[in-house]
């Protein structure tokens, strides 16, 4: 590989989390390939999942990384039903995680389809259900919420939206969160179950809890997502970053029309 080329690849790296180790293809990077504009794909090995707020595909599965990616569903789950009403679907559920991960992209705003989310989540949605099964029961047993199918087996599911069951989801939101929550709203020092001192954030209202884990989440997604516009050009150059920018903005009008 040519160095600028590699030079171009690397600087990616620079705008995302921690890398462990990353393998990078495409047909952009084949010789004879004369389009020079096609998308290059990276598989990225990282330490710490919980900084990277999409969903985690486990490759090597071993006991450390099958309870982080825990961590993480669980996280994504509990964000989802503080923002979600007393009543909904599992198919809303399901949605609303996966938008988590597109509240605050720039590029939602005009250059990806309105109906990406749900797209998504109708052609992946067996794979949904299994991910987040697990959790849903561990929730219902807890009585925070309560799910029953209906005749079309769509599930239907009521959420308890009390203060206590509030605190118990945004205990389980990462940690980076919980600071930028507990920065805003207030913080006190407690000791957990295991004897070790954390700061819990302090809530006054479900509705202040929702608000303001969104506007943290949107800033986080709204950053990276700038990052990733900024190195994107960078690395394809200014014409061919504009004719990708281009097909992609006329995709997403013809969704809005």
């Amino acid at each position: 590989m040519e160095k600028g080329k590699r030079a171009e690849l690397v600087s990616f790296l620079k705008s995302v989390p921690f890398v462990e180790f990353c393998c990078v293809y495409g047909s952009t990077l084949h010789p004879n390939n004369k389009d020079k504009s096609a998308m290059v794909d990276y598989i990225l090995g990282v330490s710490d999942p919980l900084q990277w707020h999409s969903q985690v595909h486990i490759l090597v599965d071993n006991l450390d990384i099958a309870n982080t990616n825990s961590v993480n569903l669980r996280a994504a789950l509990s964000a989802a039903l503080l923002l979600l009403p007393s009543k909904f679907t599992q198919e809303d559920l399901f949605a609303k995680i996966c938008s988590l991960s597109y509240m605050g992209d720039l590029r939602m705003l005009f250059a990806e389809d309105k109906n990406k989310v749900k797209k998504i989540v109708q052609g992946q949605f067996d794979l949904f259900h299994s991910m987040y099964k697990p959790f849903l029961q561990e929730y219902e047993a807890k009585d925070f919420l309560r799910v029953s199918l209906s005749g079309t087996d769509q599930a239907n599911i009521s959420q308890d939206c009390g203060l206590p069951v509030t605190c118990s989801l945004v205990s389980s939101l990462p940690p980076s969160i919980r600071s930028h929550m507990g920065k805003k709203l207030g913080q006190k020092k407690i000791i957990n179950e295991y004897g070790q001192a954390i700061n819990e954030v302090i809530i006054g209202s479900r509705e202040e809890a929702s608000k303001c884990m969104q506007g943290v989440l949107r800033r986080i997604v709204m950053i990276s997502s700038a990052r990733q516009a900024v190195s994107g050009l960078l690395a394809v150059g200014g014409i061919n970053a504009t004719r990708y920018l281009a097909n992609k903005m006329q995709k997403a009008w013809k969704s809005w029309t």
